[in-house]
């Protein structure tokens, strides 16, 4: 069951006219309030809706007056119909148009078409197509192509996907004093979202069903999840709603071409007492490539349509929007047949990713420890053979060194050469296997239970004033050693500036006498042998060296940081 939804973006800016609200059914968004002593009021803002096709609703605008303190008087009103409204794939500027407003009146459609003329409002309006409307997180969205069809480029390939069986599902439900589920599965990619049929009473279902994508971008997500059917069986404590058992996501790009790849992925669930494996689910994906140079040419392009880049959106209205894009595909879903339920749609568009979890802050962190790991390893080498604890290492190191210095058209070289050896190294240890959910990196295996409280916490809380009060005096302890790292760093940033600021004469006296000095010397001096020496000085044998800090380095740390000028 192939279930699509298309969805663009609706911009309107409000130029000349107190305060606008617009609304698109459930989204209502609102001008600020201007203070106007003439009969006239300019805002100059723009609102940005989520707007699905057919577009059969209507844009309802309505400029209200504050005459009291939470207190608004409606001025006027008009109802723009959006299928009326202009489309544009570009940046190119709308002409604004005049509107009439009406009277206020009750919103009804027979009422509205009377001719009630109040004032006039300014408007720009318009459906853009040019962006990519997010309805999911960006670290793993399945789509990355403008909303009109007119800018799509070519596409690169077909994926499929067999859908085989799962294996050792956990019991959702109670049956004849048995556990046992009644799972379908979800898998979304791009505007395509399919369902497979409900396998009843079993625990081993085995669904054998295949579909195909067309891919556009290698940098894109396909997600499959796994789900109990809530509205079969007797009626329970959760029969509103179809309960997650797993989802597994597959990134195209880690892929071969061609390749037919079938593998068990265990279906992993954090619950608010922890990881649990829920099963294992049996899938079959190939991806085959149509375009090989049109997908080498998709590394070299932007992510995102060039529209996020002209004119970007912020973080908050990104945030927004997608909130409400989920909204509306879930309220589409819903409507097919069979339907996609909300809970569905919410697990699988990761609804909650943006939420405060220490485990997810944990887990980044690390990540970022990570990332740094090589660069750690590195400098620790290099104190190795500053250190001479390998002869023949720091030997070799000083001869390459010496050379490099002497022959420095050899560096780039040198260094391409290196990562392209380690490339081919590392093919040898190439994932046979396209990843699955890592419960080590999410750092979920070793969780306290008071954590997980926190992160499946609803938003606001519904703890108690006490448990709230335990989670922020955490929350200021580790916020407090944040920020004493951002205070060394900043510290470390300003004794940088204190070197010429005068803050310290006798500090910039000397630098500024060094510099001097350096600047004749290094005139005079050929760059080749400055190198070597500094090299050689820096590699020295600890026979040649002492505990104490350099005296660049005590020099440094002595200057002034303004901290001793803050509260």
């Amino acid at each position: 069951m192939p279930l699509r939804r298309k969805i663009w973006f609706l911009m309107t800016g409000t130029v000349f006219l107190k305060s606008v609200k617009a609304q698109i059914g459930h989204q209502v968004s609102k001008t600020k309030t201007v203070q106007a002593r003439t009969l006239s009021s300019l805002w100059n803002e723009d609102l940005l809706f989520v707007a699905a096709e057919p577009f059969d609703e209507h844009l309802i605008l309505t400029v209200e007056d504050r005459v009291g303190p939470g207190k608004d008087e409606v001025i006027g009103r008009i109802i723009i119909p959006i299928s009326h409204v202009d489309r544009r794939a570009d940046d190119r500027p709308i002409p604004p148009r005049w509107f009439n407003l009406e009277k206020p009146v009750l919103v009804d459609m027979d009422l509205l078409k009377k001719d009630k003329f109040s004032s006039k409002i300014h408007l720009r309006v318009c459906l853009d197509g040019g962006y990519h409307v997010l309805d999911e997180s960006m670290n793993y969205s399945s789509d990355l192509r403008p909303t009109i069809r007119q800018l799509w480029k070519q596409s690169i390939g077909i994926l499929e996907l067999g859908v085989l069986n799962a294996e050792g599902l956990h019991p959702m439900k109670t049956r004849d004093r048995k556990g046992t589920s009644d799972t379908y599965c979800v898998a979304k990619y791009g505007h395509k979202w399919v369902r497979t049929r409900t396998i009843v009473d079993s625990l081993f279902p085995k669904y054998n069903e295949q579909y195909t994508w067309e891919v556009f971008d290698p940098a894109t997500v396909l997600t499959i999840g796994v789900f109990d059917n809530g509205q079969l069986g007797d009626k329970g404590q959760n029969s509103n709603k179809d309960l997650k058992i797993g989802k597994v996501r597959i990134r195209i790009s880690t892929l071969e071409t061609g390749r037919i790849y079938t593998h068990n992925y265990p279906l992993l669930v954090l619950h608010p007492t922890g990881v649990k494996k829920m099963g294992e689910l049996h899938l079959a994906i190939r991806f085959s490539c149509t375009s090989f140079t049109n997908m080498l040419y998709q590394y070299s392009r932007p992510l995102l349509p060039k529209m996020h880049y002209v004119r970007p959106l912020t973080v908050i209205q990104q945030d927004i929007l997608r909130h409400q894009a989920v909204k509306i595909v879930a309220m589409k879903l819903g409507r097919a047949e069979p339907p996609l339920r909300v809970e569905v749609v919410e697990y699988m568009s990761d609804v909650d990713s943006h939420l405060w979890s220490l485990r997810k802050s944990r887990a980044n962190f690390f990540r970022l420890m990570s990332v740094f790991l090589g660069l750690f390893g590195a400098v620790k080498w290099f104190g190795d053979v500053c250190m001479w604890r390998n002869p023949i290492t720091t030997v070799l190191v000083h001869s390459l060194f010496l050379m490099l210095v002497c022959f420095p058209e050899l560096i780039l070289p040198t260094v391409f050469l290196y990562m392209f050896l380690i490339g081919v190294w590392n093919y040898r240890y190439r994932p046979r296997y396209p990843p699955h959910m890592n419960t080590r990196i999410s750092q979920a295996e070793n969780i306290h239970p008071d954590e997980l409280d926190e992160e499946f916490d609803s938003f606001p809380t519904s703890r108690s004033p006490d448990f709230v009060r335990m989670r922020y005096d955490r929350m200021r302890s580790l916020a407090g050693r944040i920020q004493s790292v951002v205070g060394d760093i900043a510290a470390q940033g300003k004794r940088f500036q204190a070197l010429l600021s005068w803050r310290d004469p006798r500090a910039t006296a000397i630098f500024i006498t060094f510099c001097l000095v350096a600047a004749v010397i290094l005139f005079v001096t050929p760059f080749q042998v400055l190198a070597a020496l500094a090299g050689c000085h820096i590699m020295r044998h600890p026979r040649f060296r002492h505990r104490l800090p350099s005296w660049p380095l005590s020099f440094f740390r002595r200057l002034p940081a303004k901290t001793d000028t803050m509260l």
